[in-house]
């Protein structure tokens, strides 16, 4: 599994740049602090300034640039010119670049995998007939609800763009909010991940009003975004939510120009709808949980008695935005993500508090359900639950609100906001 934050970005513009920017970085590309010696050589087939390229970007934007070698050390063109084909070329760079930060409580890197590509980090093949084939695939995002006396559960399978769930969401906890619920389930065993916006916006529908301006979470970037030195950014054209370039001091925006300090990166509750009677939260988790879905749970972890249920998650704490070199997006571990406390170390997923085979066919929302049963048996009214359980509160039990949204078949983290500078 690979899930990522990315750029709402439009990849067919970046396209159309290739020429100019590619070569441009390798071109003027000269000393920095980073680096004692010349970057790269100046010239190159299309393939070797792309390999150099990936290499140079990972260097400045990667999560764990400290642990990296230098150019010459790592002689990336040398090492990967000849493996063809060229995508299979890059994969294999990004997989060497992401096994050089060692996890020491593991003794193993923080991107290790047994199938040669790595935990998080990814690249895809930004062609006209892979955005074709992407933009013709469609799933159904399904929001599962129902009450059991004190009790709303809510099953979300995906975290789209926001502005195509919101409404759903907004019926959704409406609804909850009517039955006054003490403890609310939410249920991500199937989800994956997703826009970070929309995992926010659910936290600020589930948090009571006390919460406001507290701290949900933060991105924390490495040194040399947050000092201003990632200077190849400059060649990563900077676009709004809606894919159009922008204007700052006279001269496009680019990525260079963003704010990547933990001040202006971290984010704060601000109460949505009208639910505030929760005082229990449980998470039904799987090794699918992953990306925003621990995002939500670590959100709460400060403020609530959180419980998980089920099996341990997929443990992603890191995020990424899109680099776009030639037809290639890359998508290297860029930031982690912190809660409150500045609580990040799930890199080997998160515990559940009640281990719960589950069921390979679920009946979502049912009282009888293995998670939920559980659920309800842990809880101190659990006799009473049990028992409205038996008739519940809405028939049916499962209404299924629908929203269509375009998923890759990876799960994903997206972050769609970054800020640029003051």
């Amino acid at each position: 599994m690979n899930n990522l934050i990315m750029l709402n970005f439009s990849v067919p513009k970046f396209k159309l740049l290739y020429a100019t920017v590619l070569l441009s970085i390798l071109f003027s590309c000269k000393k920095n602090k980073l680096e004692d010696e010349p970057v790269s050589p100046k010239t190159g087939t299309r393939t070797e300034l792309t390999i150099d390229s990936l290499y140079l970007y990972a260097k400045e934007v990667y999560l764990w640039n400290d642990a990296l070698p230098n150019y010459s050390s790592f002689d990336p063109r040398n090492k990967y010119n000849n493996i063809t084909p060229e995508n299979n070329a890059l994969k294999k760079e990004l997989f060497d670049i992401a096994q050089f930060k060692i996890n020491e409580s593991t003794k193993l890197p923080y991107e290790f995998t047994n199938y040669g590509s790595p935990k998080y980090s990814y690249l895809e093949e930004t062609s006209k007939e892979s955005l074709k084939a992407t933009s013709n695939t469609k799933k159904i995002n399904k929001i599962h609800v129902s009450h059991i006396h004190k009790l709303s559960y809510l099953a979300i399978h995906s975290f789209p763009q926001l502005n195509s769930i919101k409404a759903d969401l907004d019926e959704t906890f409406s609804e909850i909010s009517a039955q006054n619920p003490s403890t609310l389930v939410i249920d991500l065993r199937y989800n994956s991940g997703g826009y970070i916006e929309t995992a926010e916006y659910l936290a600020n529908l589930m948090a009571p009003s006390y919460l406001n301006g507290k701290v949900i979470y933060s991105e924390n970037f490495n040194q040399t975004l947050q000092s201003g030195n990632a200077k190849i950014l400059k060649n990563q054209p900077y676009l709004d939510n809606n894919g159009n370039y922008v204007n700052i001091d006279g001269r496009q925006a680019t990525m260079a120009d963003v704010d990547y300090s933990e001040k202006g990166n971290t984010y704060f509750f601000k109460k949505q709808g009208t639910l505030e009677s929760v005082k229990n939260i449980y998470f039904i988790t799987s090794g699918t949980t992953a990306s925003a879905s621990e995002l939500l749970i670590s959100a709460f972890k400060p403020y609530f008695n959180v419980k998980l249920v089920g099996q341990k998650t997929y443990g992603k704490p890191v995020g990424f935005f899109a680099i776009n070199i030639d037809k290639y997006s890359i998508y290297m571990s860029s930031f982690l993500i912190k809660n409150a406390t500045g609580w990040f170390d799930y890199f080997n997923g998160m515990e559940p508090h009640i281990t719960v085979t589950l069921p390979s066919k679920p009946n979502l929302g049912d009282p009888q359900e293995p998670c939920l049963k559980s659920i309800i048996s842990d809880l101190a009214t659990s006799a009473k639950i049990m028992k409205a359980g038996n008739k519940l509160l809405k028939e049916p039990f499962i209404s299924e609100k629908n929203s269509s949204l375009i998923l890759k078949d990876k799960g994903l983290l997206l972050e769609n906001r970054l800020r640029l500078k003051n």
